[in-house]
């Protein structure tokens, strides 16, 4: 066996039961009280893995300002996102979501042009889209909860998508290893929520909530935020990064698993064929679905010159990077 499958396969894991654990910690938390914590927890995770090897957060402030930014639409708003969405639809629902990641993180580079539009990527992503308005069943009359909660969720993924150029403009050419930039981005996150989570009016910390609750923010906090992170970057140096992002394949897969056994969320018939729609779309996008170009036309042959039969056109290549 390869040596990367294992933490690729327990990094699916924990990124498709932190949906589980979200839906959890929402029976006494608010969901600014879970982006908190859930930050709070992880940016002390790889905290201390980042000092244990000796490792240092960058001193630059400008480097700092981007890291506020950063954080806001990758980790913030997200998160704090994922949390509402999840008080109107399963968990299950939330994890189909997060998997448009890849979409969207493409059509913003794409608009950013940072991206070259390719038959495939354009091809992927129309698919990918479809796939969507399969999950959300346009077709038929959507409750106001559901919408608000799908829109929520959906949302959480574009904002992974923004974060995601935005780290490759100003963030990732400076070098840093990935462990500091993830450490510094969760402290950034963590300082933000610090300040605007008391000016909504809801307390930091709630001591008075069940165990179970503060087993679900441990969870949340240390292996799905901080972790995760560092599996993450051992599977990308082992594997590659387009190995890596087919994780999106799988989370919804782990997501399903407990929100159904564990808690008795049910399905609709066209979320998982949405989800599997949307998962062909980023396969095409990736390249793993070769496109081929139609044959060129027959031509006459000359006879001074005979023709050659036409060649057929390499794979489009393409790729679009995922976040839990």
């Amino acid at each position: 066996m390869r040596r990367w499958v294992p933490s690729f396969i327990l990094l699916a894991l924990i990124w498709g039961n932190s949906f589980f654990f979200i839906k959890v910690a929402l029976g006494s938390l608010h969901p600014l009280q879970i982006s908190f914590g859930r930050m709070a927890i992880g940016a002390l995770t790889l905290l201390v893995a980042l000092l244990a090897t000796g490792r240092r957060l960058p001193r630059d402030p400008r480097l700092w300002g981007h890291f506020a930014v950063a954080s806001i639409v990758l980790t913030t708003v997200p998160f704090t996102l994922f949390g509402y969405g999840e008080q109107h639809v399963s968990s299950v629902l939330a994890a189909i979501w997060n998997a448009t990641t890849p979409l969207c993180t493409l059509l913003f580079a794409l608009l950013l042009r940072s991206e070259r539009a390719t038959a495939g990527r354009v091809t992927g992503l129309g698919l990918g889209f479809a796939g969507v308005m399969v999950v959300l069943g346009v077709w038929e009359p959507i409750s106001g909860g559901a919408m608000i909660g799908s829109l929520a969720c959906f949302c959480a993924a574009a904002c992974y998508g923004i974060g995601g150029a935005y780290m490759g403009r100003f963030i990732t050419p400076r070098g840093e290893e990935p462990i500091v930039l993830a450490t510094a981005q969760l402290l950034a996150g963590t300082a933000e929520l610090a300040v605007l989570t008391p000016l909504a009016g809801v307390a930091l910390v709630d001591p008075h909530v069940p165990a179970g609750v503060w087993g679900s923010l441990v969870a949340l906090g240390a292996f799905g935020t901080g972790i995760a992170y560092l599996l993450l970057y051992r599977v990308q140096r082992m594997a590659g990064v387009t190995t890596t992002s087919t994780v999106t394949y799988l989370i919804p897969v782990f997501a399903a698993a407990s929100g159904v056994v564990v808690l008795h969320e049910g399905l609709t018939w066209n979320q998982p064929v949405g989800a599997l729609v949307v998962l062909a779309g980023i396969a095409v996008i990736q390249g793993l679905v070769p496109l081929r170009r139609a044959p060129r036309p027959a031509q006459h042959p000359v006879a001074q010159h005979p023709v050659a039969p036409s060649s057929v056109a390499s794979p489009a290549a393409g790729e679009a990077e995922a976040s839990a």
